[in-house]
């Protein structure tokens, strides 16, 4: 099964500092038939006005991934982190039993992100944030992991989140093709950052998701120079 969804036919929120696109419900868009895809329950496609942001506010129970598209965010929280995470690269969140964050575009440009949720191994526990930079140019041509829940991935330099979950970042030139082997009862969720490419042959533009489930593989080409990523997880056992 793929299931694509247009970047335009994603719920858009105005809040004039923020325009907010939602691949599932999220705040003021409430659709039963889009709660999340398995495990994932929030994909937010925000861009951020020049020096505005989310002020002080709370999260519970919930792995939160930021890949940042373009420009910078800056967070806060209320256990001592601080930290500006540009374009590019990654930041996590484990929400826990409880913490209190801001993130702020202290820039004097736009800031564009996608914000993922993603439901925890298991409840409870410390709260924690992590950040790291991700060279565009390290993943060229290859799938890189940014953030996983599995201790190898973890060695190798991804990102910890507390979830049986991957998510994967790659750029391509334009002509080229990976593939990937998706792991057995695995949700995938692929978004498109910038450029055109074909997923098994269906063509997704920037921005345009493709919802996968019940696939062995992917065979992913590049129609332009392009960025994507997914993430590939699995619902928590009991």
């Amino acid at each position: 099964m793929m299931e694509k969804r247009e970047f335009k036919d994603l719920a858009h929120v105005d809040h004039d500092w923020l325009q907010a696109r939602h691949h599932f419900s999220f705040g003021k868009y409430w659709d039963p038939a889009r709660m999340g895809f398995g495990p994932i329950r929030v994909w937010n496609d925000d861009e951020i006005k020049p020096k505005t942001g989310f002020p002080m506010h709370g999260h519970k129970d919930m792995e939160i991934i930021t890949y940042v598209r373009d420009g910078a965010i800056t967070h806060r929280d209320n256990i001592g982190n601080e930290g500006r995470t540009e374009a590019g690269d990654v930041q996590v969140m484990s929400a826990g039993t409880g913490v209190m964050h801001s993130e702020y575009n202290l820039e004097d440009e736009q800031t564009r992100l996608f914000q993922i949720w993603i439901e925890p191994r298991a409840a409870g526990g410390a709260p924690r944030w992590d950040a790291k930079a991700f060279p565009r140019g390290d993943r060229s041509g290859q799938l890189e992991i940014l953030a996983s829940g599995f201790e190898e991935d973890i060695k190798g330099g991804a990102l910890m989140i507390g979830a049986d979950a991957r998510l994967y970042g790659a750029t391509l030139s334009a002509g080229t093709t990976i593939a990937h082997r998706i792991a057995d009862g695995a949700h995938v969720y692929l978004v498109g950052s910038t450029g055109r490419i074909r997923v098994n042959g269906e063509r997704v533009g920037p921005r345009d998701s493709l919802a996968i489930r019940d696939v062995a593989s992917l065979k992913i080409e590049a129609i332009d120079a392009a960025e994507f990523v997914f993430v590939e997880a699995w619902e928590p056992q009991d």
